[in-house]
């Protein structure tokens, strides 16, 4: 399918950050195919027009028009895929104003360090029910967005937040700032264990004791089963602890 002609969008619009590349070139074609086979039925679904850098046909600095785009309309969607320097450029201003974004990315590809923590949706244009999957994760994505405007969380807009705690007289917010640092590292850690999941790197294993009969085990004993998963237990000594050689003797 070829991408869509250039005009002016009528309703609300969706602006689309994405790898453009020169007309014919492999990235131009792969963007036209994730905004036509994936984007643009999404945000479409959802009331929105879809518009992208090269379509945009006002007279006037192309650079101007993008930035005028990344601050006012209502619906970012941005393709970090191959990570192109442009698109994070812009996803940063996006950030900056502290507006809305929806993140995908191709699947085999890890997402960077700094927006880690961000939820972000996979895709592979190669594969018909990924492709249906990523359209139906970006309308729920808007959908919430909708629903709850204000609730708007991005690497920048917590930095901020952290840091304003940090700066704070009052010990119980210093205190929340520190536990907001470890449940964002926490969750950088979380997204890097997911990724490599998804690459097959890393797997979690089954514990040969998951299906031991722990009925013998003192009760107050065990903080926790979840067989064929995990499993925590702490201080763990049988009822009738075993007998020893003088004992033994003694009978």
């Amino acid at each position: 399918m070829c991408a869509q002609e250039a005009h002016p969008p009528k309703g609300k619009i969706c602006f689309v950050i994405a790898p453009i590349g020169e007309a014919g070139s492999k990235i131009r074609i792969r963007s036209d195919q994730v905004l036509n086979h994936i984007i643009t039925p999404a945000a479409t679904a959802c009331g929105y027009e879809t518009l992208r850098a090269d379509q945009i046909s006002e007279p006037g600095m192309i650079t101007s028009q993008v930035i005028q785009h990344l601050i006012d309309d209502p619906l970012v969607i941005a393709d970090l895929t191959d990570h192109n320097a442009n698109v994070f450029y812009e996803l940063a201003i996006r950030h900056a104003v502290r507006k809305h974004v929806v993140l995908i990315i191709d699947a085999a590809q890890s997402i960077p360090f700094d927006v880690a923590p961000n939820r972000t949706i996979y895709f592979d244009c190669h594969d018909l029910d990924s492709a249906k999957r990523a359209r139906e994760e970006i309308e729920q994505q808007i959908k919430a967005i909708e629903k709850n405007p204000k609730e708007l969380h991005t690497p920048l807009t917590l930095a901020i937040d952290l840091q304003n705690l940090q700066r704070s007289d009052k010990p119980l917010e210093k205190s929340a700032a520190d536990i907001m640092a470890m449940l964002q590292d926490l969750k950088a850690g979380l997204n890097e264990i997911q990724q490599r999941m998804r690459k097959g790197e890393v797997r979690f294993l089954t514990p040969q004791f998951a299906v031991e009969d722990f009925s013998r085990w003192p009760v107050g004993d065990l903080s926790g089963v979840n067989p064929g998963y995990e499993l925590y237990v702490k201080k763990l000594q049988p009822t009738n602890p075993p007998e020893t050689g003088k004992d033994k003797k003694g009978k």
